[in-house]
């Protein structure tokens, strides 16, 4: 492709990186005649923070494993953690982090939650076992708030067999309307929950949550098709928690929390800017250096820096639109400084290519043709080496340093897209003048 058609992509590509990493506006800003609010055209991709920066709440879990063998140890913590974030992801938290570590014989949970600043609900929602009962009277007990585990039976329809729990605002025939929680049982459950209703009829049938009566309705029939609704003074917010906690299940050991810690969006945002203030302390002082060591190929070489800073963002963004945005960590910020110095590698092994070539006599074109030709295959060897690391710390990683294996392997790949392509083209453009 001829380098002017080059540069108009190369053009192309910064405006619209440039566009996605605009920030929003806090005021509306009208552009005169044409009447566009400029607040609904930029900052339409922020960057995902991760846990240190925007803030949220962090738990750390010890599960109780001591009774099982030692075999299915290991099996049940992966079992919880996956309860876990099912239980997370019903909570609506984006980016959250699970994962698993063991400490000696202890085997933990750490549970990250973005954006979460009510750490005690986040407890309550992933501590808790959500262990849901249908018990039986077994005394007299006219009055509901009378009624305690104590004074109830156990029956053998449990949690397992309740398929799905979910909100409903539909009238009931007593009247009642507001939030709902609608039960749908397994086929093996629905049978159960038939032979329950149809001997307890005329009797009250008390519902249990971890050993909490959620509600002891009075069953007016036999109740078939494994379809029922709980209903309850409940607000949605209160009738979604216990929806959430019902389809989230038991969990295979017992929990406790060691650790619960909220960070603060003003701590996150004073660490947002001192990265900010050491990634443009970087990005200046290698300008710097390129300038002064290699004069107009260093100010070349600055321009191409710019535009991978740009691009970079602009991925972290979008994911390309191809995968989720990239969560922007602390670890993530350090692997993208990181790649800021590395993406100036590339070009000074071209630069000094070409110097050795200027040394040999060879006219302009030849030089710079020679000089990119010649460092292709130290740039590909030393590129491809740093993204074989990356993958291996993200495989092997916990969620800090994926974040930085990430960021950093994006860096390294833009970085050959600026070195080859970019600084290339302006060369070709400036050789000709």
């Amino acid at each position: 492709m001829k380098p002017r058609y080059t540069l108009w992509i190369i053009i192309f590509l910064s405006l619209i990186s440039l566009w996605l990493n605009v920030p929003k506006l806090s005021k509306n800003y009208v552009v005169p005649f044409f009447k566009l609010n400029l607040s609904d055209l930029v900052g339409i991709f922020p960057l995902n923070l991760g846990l240190e920066l925007q803030g949220g709440t962090q738990l750390v879990l010890e599960a109780d494993v001591s009774k099982l063998p030692e075999d299915r140890k290991d099996i049940a913590l992966d079992s919880a953690r996956e309860i876990i974030e099912r239980r997370v992801n019903l909570f609506g938290v984006s980016e959250s982090v699970v994962q698993t570590s063991k400490v000696g014989n202890q085997r933990r949970i750490l549970v990250q939650l973005p954006g979460i600043q009510e750490s005690e609900a986040a407890a309550n929602l992933v501590g808790t076992t959500a262990q849901l009962e249908f018990r039986e009277i077994s005394l007299e007990a006219s009055d509901t708030a009378i009624i305690s585990i104590d004074n109830t039976t156990a029956t053998d329809l449990k949690g397992n067999d309740l398929k799905k729990a979910e909100v409903v605002f539909n009238s009931s025939q007593q009247g009642n309307s507001g939030p709902q929680i609608s039960l749908e049982f397994t086929p093996e459950g629905s049978k159960k929950f038939a032979e329950l209703t149809k001997r307890n009829i005329g009797k009250q049938l008390p519902i249990f949550l971890d050993s909490t009566l959620l509600q002891a309705p009075v069953v007016q029939q036999e109740i078939v098709g494994g379809n029922a609704v709980i209903t309850g003074q409940y607000t949605t917010a209160d009738a979604k928690q216990i929806a959430t906690q019902l389809n989230a299940g038991a969990l295979p050991v017992p929990v406790k929390i060691l650790e619960q810690r909220s960070i603060g969006a003003s701590l996150g945002q004073a660490s947002i800017n001192k990265s900010v203030v050491a990634g443009l302390v970087g990005l200046v002082l290698v300008m710097v250096y390129m300038v002064a060591y290699y004069g107009l190929y260093g100010l070349v070489a600055c321009f191409a820096l710019v535009i991978y800073t740009l691009v970079t963002l602009a991925i972290f963004r979008t994911g390309l639109f191809l995968m989720p945005p990239v969560t922007l960590t602390l670890a993530g910020i350090a692997g993208f400084i990181l790649s800021i110095g590395m993406a100036v590698d590339a070009n000074i092994l071209i630069f000094e290519r070409m110097k050795e070539e200027k040394r040999a006599g060879n006219n302009p074109k030849t030089i710079l043709d020679l000089g990119f030709k010649r460092a292709w295959s130290s740039i590909r060897d030393s590129n491809i080496s740093s993204l074989i690391t990356a993958g291996i710390l993200y495989y092997l990683g916990s969620g800090l340093v994926k974040g930085f294996a990430v960021a950093f392997a994006i860096g390294v790949l833009v970085s050959m897209f600026t070195a080859i392509t970019v600084t290339k083209t302006f060369l070709e453009l400036l050789s000709r003048r």
